[in-house]
This record gives C-alpha cells, sequence and structure tokens, in this order.
C-alpha cells in the first residue's frame, strides 16, 4: 500500500511549473498579439499608400491626355496652316515643340510614383509625337534646293520662301530646358552648389566641357544637356534626372527615375528606384552609385533612396527590341570603376 501514497512535494512542484508554464504562455500570446498588430498596421498603410499612388497616377493620365489631344489637335492644323498661310508655320511648329517638352517634363516630374509601364507607355506617346512633327516639318517647309544662279538673276525679287525651323526649336532629339538655377555654358572649370537648406526644385546643367560638378544635398529634378568629358557628382534627386548630348562624361546619380537620350562614351554610377532609360546612346556603362559626404545618408533617405534596388544593372534600350542583350551599354567591370567617391561639402 505504500506504493499507492502519494508524494508529499509533488503537488508544489507542479504548481510551480503551472504557473511558469502559464507565465511563457501568456507572454507568447502576447507576442503574436502585437506581431498580427504590427502587420494590420503596416497592410493599412500600404492600402493607404496604394490608394494615395492610384490617385496621383489617375491625376496624371488625366492631364496628360489633355496635353496629348492639344498637341494632335495642333499636328492636324499644320497642312491648313500649311495652305492659308505659310508663313505662321514656323511660330506654329515652335509652340508644338514647347508643348511636347511640356509633355516631357510632366513625365519626368511624376514618374517617382508613376508605374514603370505607365512610363513606359508616356515616352513613347512622346516619342511617336517628335515624330510626327518632324515628318511635317520636313514636309511642310523643305530644305533650299541648290542651284547655280548669275547675278542678274540673282538681284531679280523672288517670292520669299518660309525659312526652315531651326533644329533646336523643333528638334526631336532636344527637350526644352527649364528656366532654372543651375550652371550654362562654362569650360574648365569645378562648380559646386549646395542644395541643402535651399528652396531649389530643379537644377539645369547646359553647354559645359571639361567642367567638374558638385551638387551637395536635394532637389526635385535634374535636367542636363549638351556636356563634354565632364564629372558630376550628385546628392540624391526626389523626382527624375533627364540627360541628352553628353560624351565622354562621367556621372555619379541617385534618383527615383533616369532618362538618357544621345550619351556617347560615358560612365554611369546610379542609384535608382526604377530601371534606368536609355535611348539612341551608345558605349554607356554602368555601376552603382558610390558618392558620399557628409550628411548624404541623411539626403539619401529624405528622397526616398536609401535602399540599393541593384536597378543599375537592369538598364532599358528603348532603341533595341530584341530579347538578347543590347550591344549599346554594358557593366562597367570592376577593376575599371573610380571606387568610393568622397566630396567634400565646402559650400562656396
Amino acid at each position: 500500500m505504500e506504493e499507492d501514497r502519494p508524494h508529499t512535494n509533488l503537488p508544489a512542484k507542479t504548481l510551480g511549473l503551472d504557473a511558469d508554464l502559464q507565465k511563457k504562455h501568456q507572454a507568447m500570446l502576447d507576442r503574436l498579439s502585437n506581431r498580427h498588430q504590427a502587420r494590420l498596421d503596416t497592410s493599412l498603410a500600404r492600402r493607404s499608400d496604394s490608394a494615395n499612388s492610384s490617385e496621383s497616377t489617375s491625376s496624371f493620365l488625366s492631364r496628360f491626355s489633355a496635353s496629348k489631344q492639344s498637341i494632335d489637335s495642333q499636328l492636324a492644323d499644320s497642312r491648313l496652316i500649311a495652305t492659308s498661310d505659310p508663313s505662321r508655320l514656323r511660330s506654329h511648329f515652335a509652340n508644338i515643340s514647347s508643348s511636347i517638352s511640356d509633355l516631357e517634363k510632366l513625365v519626368a516630374e511624376n514618374s517617382y510614383f508613376l508605374p514603370s509601364y505607365e512610363v513606359r507607355s508616356s515616352l513613347k506617346t512622346i516619342s511617336d509625337l517628335k515624330q510626327n512633327l518632324e515628318i511635317l516639318n520636313s514636309e511642310l517647309i523643305p530644305k533650299k534646293k541648290f542651284s547655280f544662279k548669275n547675278k542678274a538673276t540673282a538681284k531679280k525679287e523672288l517670292p520669299k520662301e518660309p525659312e526652315p525651323i531651326k533644329p533646336d526649336t523643333v528638334s526631336v532629339s532636344n527637350f526644352k530646358l527649364p528656366n532654372s538655377p543651375g550652371f550654362r555654358n562654362k569650360t574648365n572649370e569645378t562648380l559646386v552648389k549646395k542644395l541643402r537648406g535651399t528652396e531649389i526644385g530643379e537644377f539645369t546643367l547646359s553647354a559645359l566641357e571639361s567642367c567638374e560638378v558638385r551638387l551637395i544635398g536635394c532637389c526635385n529634378a535634374v535636367f542636363m544637356n549638351r556636356l563634354k568629358n565632364c564629372k558630376v557628382y550628385m546628392g540624391p534627386v526626389i523626382g527624375s534626372i533627364l540627360i541628352e548630348e553628353v560624351e565622354g562624361c562621367v556621372f555619379v546619380l541617385a534618383s527615383h527615375q533616369i532618362r538618357i537620350h544621345l550619351a556617347k562614351s560615358c560612365d554611369f554610377y546610379l542609384r535608382v528606384r526604377s530601371r534606368p532609360i536609355i535611348e539612341d546612346s551608345n558605349v554607356v556603362r554602368f555601376a552603382p552609385y558610390c558618392l558620399d559626404y557628409e550628411g548624404i545618408e541623411m539626403d539619401l533617405e529624405k528622397a526616398g533612396l536609401s535602399e540599393e534596388t541593384g536597378n543599375w544593372g537592369n538598364v532599358d534600350d528603348f532603341k533595341w527590341l530584341r530579347a538578347v542583350q543590347s550591344p549599346n551599354w554594358c557593366v562597367l567591370p570592376e577593376n575599371e570603376r573610380v571606387g568610393k567617391v568622397r566630396t567634400e561639402d565646402i559650400g562656396s
């Protein structure tokens, strides 16, 4: 019968174990509850961001569509103007070119929140509009034919033909540079601008040769045109960067969207949220962003570019539609990269 007698210490130990298990169980329940609440909060935040993005995209598409219809209407009027008043064609085409440039700027300013397929579609539409304008320009304002004339014939008063439009006015390859702060028409200079603490929204680099440019801090958009043998070191851009007609340059850039047109023999060190776009470019190479200066981590976070996406190596060539790799660009070999670039915030 002694075997059936319970041990006097067993209930106390059992109670102690039960209490510990209950505490652990409750702690586990608390952790699960907190994790579930955090997931709910994240889900609600994402839904809110998605809703805001959808509203912004809808607003952009509405504005883009209205502008495109207006440009289409102006293009359709060109033949009528050529018949009724040919002298107006020059200014008419210049206005259309300006409208197309404004449309391209609209895409650049809004591309950081647009889905990639909307950016592609919009840029394709703009390219088509430019091509239509070029066709009309060459058809309705043909170049003067060369012919031999003697002096007597040259003195006769002949009806004047409408002057051809200047290439920089209606060129399908040039976007219209905004009248924003920037550096223009410089040679062999070191150009430094401290953007942090200023209210500069857009910045322009134009007609620079053999210059070194340092932009420290954030801005909303950057436009570059006609740069040769330059080095450009730039802090993060909140919106987009448009680059056109550059040769023999090195660019160190961070932005949500980067479009490159007519680039030749250039190296690009990028951090970009969407895939970089090149068009009519060749011998261009890409590597990851390598700029460093005091406060750059704060600037990257402000611009929403604190994380490396790897898109610097996912380049879209709009003039290469085949499934194989475009021959116009490549990844810059590691043994040829410049390494970390440290730019002093001299603020002068």
